[in-house]
């Protein structure tokens, strides 16, 4: 069997790669993405290709499955670029699925495609994913499930898969994650207990998370099963305020959702963070997902809690970990981050 995997070199497509390659029903795995990894990718043969622009029906043909991971969240003051990657990209992806004939394609989806939903029950897969409007990401990943709601009307052949996953983290995506997400201004003592000085309670601070290995072994079971449809992908508990302040010892302070929507936007708007405000609007709107749908059809069960998800991805920023990838690696935001002070905080990825 064929694999291919697309965006293989980032976060989720590293640990994607490690579930394929250990499983013997696997016979080769091609690694896409635009720039090589300064190490090996277990099993798999790279090639370097941009989704938006490359030639992919080629690359494509003989495959049993594509895993579409390829994925841009940043530069977040730039949705051209993004929207080149994510929209561009992933309609190039499935038309070149399509050419080549590939029987089953597996799609990077999110929680952040749904529309907004409880925080204190569980939805499952038939929750609207309209978005939530204020988050670019949000919109596009909203925009690629119509897109796939168009390609399994027109080719009822082709087996589609999506997974909605929570927040996925590892400790080989610290540096990443930190440089998307915090920017070059986080001071890193705060990352330790009893050092951050208080963790806010807000209304609807509520998010599942996951560890990268076991989102891996979903795309994994994904590839490998007779499934089609979408799955949610997340483990147990849901974390708010008490989680995050027992985690770092911090004091829990409540804090209006308006009061820390409007930090946001001035942190933003002055280039002392890479996220827009919508980041925000989006861990607040998003549902609690349901499982119970890849437990049972997928057989998938998480090895770790998503507090020790996040607990690995803290201690990782801490240390300064990191992986030989050009989206894990250290060495991309550059010594002392300086690449991200120049080239703007959050203007390019």
């Amino acid at each position: 069997m064929k694999v291919i995997v697309t965006g293989a070199t980032g976060n989720v497509g590293t640990s994607v790669i490690r579930a394929l390659s250990a499983d013997p029903d696997v016979g080769e795995i091609v690694a896409l993405a635009r720039r090589p990894p300064q190490r090996t990718l277990e099993r798999a043969r790279f090639h370097a290709v941009d989704v938006a622009a490359g030639d992919l029906t080629s690359v494509f043909t003989g495959a049993a499955a594509v895993v579409h991971l390829a994925w841009l969240i940043q530069p977040g003051r730039d949705e051209s670029v993004t929207a080149r990657v994510n929209l561009t990209g992933s309609r190039r992806v499935f038309e070149a699925v399509v050419a080549a004939r590939v029987p089953a394609l597996v799609y990077a989806s999110s929680v952040g495609a749904y529309s907004p939903g409880p925080k204190d029950r569980a939805v499952d897969e038939s929750w609207p994913t309209n978005g939530i409007p204020s988050s670019f990401y949000s919109r596009h990943k909203s925009a690629v499930e119509g897109m796939l709601d168009e390609l399994a009307r027109e080719q009822p052949r082709l087996r589609v898969v999506r997974l909605r996953p929570g927040l996925i983290f590892q400790r080989g995506a610290a540096a990443e994650i930190r440089r998307l997400f915090a920017g070059p201004f986080l001071p890193t003592s705060l990352l330790r207990a009893r050092l951050a000085p208080i963790a806010p309670d807000v209304a609807g601070l509520r998010f599942q998370a996951v560890h990268a290995d076991d989102v891996g072994d979903a795309y994994r079971r994904a590839v490998l099963g007779d499934v089609a449809g979408p799955f949610n992908i997340a483990a147990e508990p849901a974390i708010g305020t008490p989680e995050l302040a027992a985690m770092l010892d911090a004091r829990p302070v409540a804090l209006p959702p308006r009061l820390l929507r409007a930090g946001a936007a001035a942190a933003y708007a002055l280039r002392l963070t890479p996220v827009e405000p919508g980041w925000l609007d989006l861990a607040l709107g998003v549902p609690l997902m349901a499982t119970t749908r890849a437990r049972h059809e997928l057989g998938w069960v998480p090895t770790r809690t998503s507090v020790e998800a996040l607990q690995e991805l803290v201690a990782g920023m801490r240390d300064g970990a990191d992986d030989r990838t050009p989206p894990l690696a250290r060495a991309t935001s550059g010594p002392g981050r300086i690449r991200e002070l120049l080239t703007g905080v959050g203007r390019r990825q």
